[in-house]
């Protein structure tokens, strides 16, 4: 049987398909007789490489793969039968725009093999995200959600916010749509169950209890203010909450609470009526908060203007664990129960999934997705479009917070594309980039210099694409500013063009033409082309239109000789200098060829360079406090002018961590015991200089 046709597969004559009973007559299906030999990078030659791609095709389920003639992946699809599904790609009529673009341009193509159609969907979400085809749907701005971590690595359990890899032993509760939830929900536990938040080296250190204690938000492990089987206890009713049994725990809390007033025990009542209230906050303040449902994800889906936007909302123990707004790009035509269904594959290829997903529009596959997802979570998940009642109210409520955002991002680009348009007028650049590349450096009299790039074009900020470079030459004079952007700029670029060399020389001046898509494939013949390209983004082309750097004429020629030693030329280059005593909106910029200018002190271009400068500024410094943390973490305080062992011990003891110590305010240095106001001095500015 022929598997469904989506939009990734165009519709094929299913009477013709179904009476294909062996291989040669699959392959005299999708044969058209040609005339000629077709010309490279035409429908005719893409179907030429299909056809012959079909005798070697497997007959059950598995992921097929169509690779351009560059060797990359073009599209990644899964079929119940992989040679009838491909025999689609070669029919004469029936194509969309978008399919015929994408057989111009295969190749060749590779086939992997499944058990069953489910094991299929899977692999191909994997692939999807870790190869990001340009013709398939990519979750392109996916993040690492946040996560409540209960550990199970110390005899004192922590309770403490976690993102990424989950190496460390213990339990993870989520995700969370943004850690300001999380940081919400662990304050609300710390006063509902008293669990400690502190690190490992912290609690080891303590002899008396912290301030958490003190405000009744932790228990007092560290120094024995209860017993770790008392402790314990805690711990396993905060796993519980947190695991969707709230309330059973409020209820044996509300028990405990009446138990204890009965026996005159009023100071423990108070303390377990303070507990339920903690519960009933962090239950109650949490928005919308269903009472028929205890863990969903609710996704609603909403396409305009060429754009779609995904809402997803988390509920877990009946609270709502916030909502986080996703973009995924996804070709124009493709509905909106397509672009979901591709969406949801790969939002949990790294995520758990709960036992309910709510979707506001129908799937195709819903029951094949269902199947994936259960053997992915390891139990059973339902998917579901709730008609009626409080699931369709929570459905619709993601929906019209779909249909917001989209509209702010449309209208975000829109003032984006503006201001691009008007950065090219003012730097007299042939088409509104769209790549800006920002540099930057930052170190304290040389030490741990780190250089920074970021990256800016039509959809904003591409966090994605920022570089940091640690400083490694050892010939640079401490505090040689030029000597560093000459570093970070050969490397950037050399690497550039060992990996994109055929974009090496843009053309420039009267040459110059509006930047080609470097996603867009081989022209399609007369009649054939789609209505309007695919927007791009920042991360779509290696190459910038515009480098901005952070400096004035002689960060500028440093910047240009380097370019000119490796053989670049055609990449714009523009020096921002701060204005006298730094102050912003009197910035004057250099080129080349072209006297130093500023721009007026309202321009909409200037806030906008100054955003960029500032983003550059800020992305550098945080990687130098970084490198300078973990240097000072490695070599240890002794690093510090006068700071000894026996300093070191004294600070340590008095302040527990590092990162108190980095903290302390001069008058708190000064009262260690052991330190003298010199030393204080020397400690408190190795903390609080301010880099360059």
């Amino acid at each position: 049987m022929i598997a469904r046709p989506t939009a990734d597969m165009p519709d094929i004559d299913a009477d013709e398909a179904e009476s294909a009973e062996t291989e040669d007559d699959l392959v005299l299906l999708a044969a058209e007789p040609e005339e000629s030999e077709p010309a490279p990078g035409t429908v005719a030659m893409g179907r030429a490489a299909i056809t012959r791609a079909i005798r070697h095709a497997p007959n059950g389920p598995g992921v097929y793969r169509m690779i351009g003639s560059d060797g990359g992946v073009l599209y990644v699809g899964k079929a119940k039968s992989i040679k009838r599904r491909i025999v689609a790609y070669t029919r004469p009529a029936g194509l969309t725009a978008r399919i015929m673009r994408m057989v111009a341009a295969t190749a060749e193509m590779e086939f992997v093999s499944t058990g069953t159609e489910t094991e299929a969907l899977l692999l191909e979400a994997n692939l999807i995200k870790q190869l990001r085809p340009r013709f398939n749907v990519l979750l392109r701005d996916d993040k690492s959600f946040p996560y409540i971590l209960i550990t199970r690595d110390h005899g004192a359990p922590q309770i403490a916010k976690h993102r990424g890899a989950r190496n460390r032993p213990g339990d993870y509760y989520g995700p969370f749509a943004s850690v300001w939830a999380v940081n919400r929900t662990i304050n609300a536990l710390q006063k509902a169950f008293l669990v400690r938040s502190c690190s490992d080296n912290f609690y080891e250190s303590r002899t008396r209890p912290c301030l958490l204690f003190q405000i009744k938000r932790c228990a007092g492990p560290c120094t024995g203010e209860i017993g770790h089987t008392a402790y314990a206890e805690l711990v396993e009713e905060a796993r519980d909450f947190l695991s969707g049994r709230s309330r059973a725990v409020k209820e044996q809390l509300a028990r405990e609470m009446e138990q204890a007033a009965e026996e005159l025990e009023f100071e423990r009542a108070a303390a377990l009526r303070d507990r339920l209230a903690a519960l009933s906050a962090v239950q109650g303040t949490q928005g919308i908060n269903p009472r028929s449902v205890e863990e969903a994800d609710v996704f609603a889906i909403h396409q305009e203007g060429g754009a779609t936007c995904v809402q997803v909302f988390f509920f877990r123990t009946g609270q709502n664990w916030g909502n986080h707004a996703l973009y995924p790009r996804a070709d124009r035509a493709l509905e909106v129960g397509e672009v979901l269904e591709s969406f949801l594959a790969q939002f949990y290829e790294d995520k758990p999934c709960p036992r309910l997903v709510l979707l506001s529009h129908d799937i195709a596959e819903r029951e094949l997705l269902e199947e994936a997802l259960s053997t992915r979570a390891g139990h059973r998940v339902e998917v579901a479009v709730p008609k009626r009642g409080e699931k369709r109210e929570l459905v619709e409520h993601a929906l019209q917070n779909a249909r917001e955002a989209l509209g702010r991002k449309l209208a975000e680009s829109a003032s984006q594309a503006r201001l691009l348009e008007e950065l090219a007028r003012a730097f007299e650049l042939p088409a509104p980039p769209r790549r800006i590349e920002v540099y930057d450096n930052s170190h304290i009299m040389g030490s741990n210099a780190v250089g920074g790039m970021i990256v800016a074009g039509p959809e904003g900020f591409a966090k994605s694409q920022y570089r940091k470079f640690n400083i490694r030459s050892t010939e640079l004079t401490p505090g040689d500013d030029y000597g560093m952007m000459r570093e970070v700029l050969t490397r950037r670029f050399s690497r550039l063009l060992k990996e994109n060399p055929r974009e090496a020389a843009p053309p420039t001046g009267d040459e110059a033409a509006p930047l080609a898509d470097p996603r867009s494939g081989p022209p399609l013949p007369a009649g054939e082309r789609e209505e309007e390209a695919e927007p791009s983004d920042a991360a779509s082309t290696a190459w910038p239109d515009l480098v901005l750097i952070d400096g004035g004429p002689g960060q500028l020629k440093a910047a240009q000789e380097t370019l000119a030693s490796l053989g670049l030329t055609g990449v714009p280059l523009v020096g921002v200098a701060k204005g006298p005593d730094r102050d912003a909106g009197r910035e004057t910029f250099y080129r080349d060829g072209q006297a130093p200018f500023r721009l007026e002190p309202r321009d909409p271009v200037l806030y906008f360079v100054q955003r960029l400068r500032d983003e550059a500024h800020r992305f550098a410094i945080g990687s130098h406090r970084a490198r300078r943390k973990k240097d000072i973490t490695q070599a240890g305080l002794q690093e510090i002018p006068g700071v000894g062992p026996t300093r070191k011990r004294a600070l340590l003891r008095h302040f527990g961590t590092l990162k108190a110590i980095e903290r302390a305010s001069l008058a708190d240095l000064e009262a260690v015991p052991g330190v003298n106001a010199a030393t204080a001095r020397a400690v408190y500015d190795f903390f609080h200089a301010r880099p360059s």
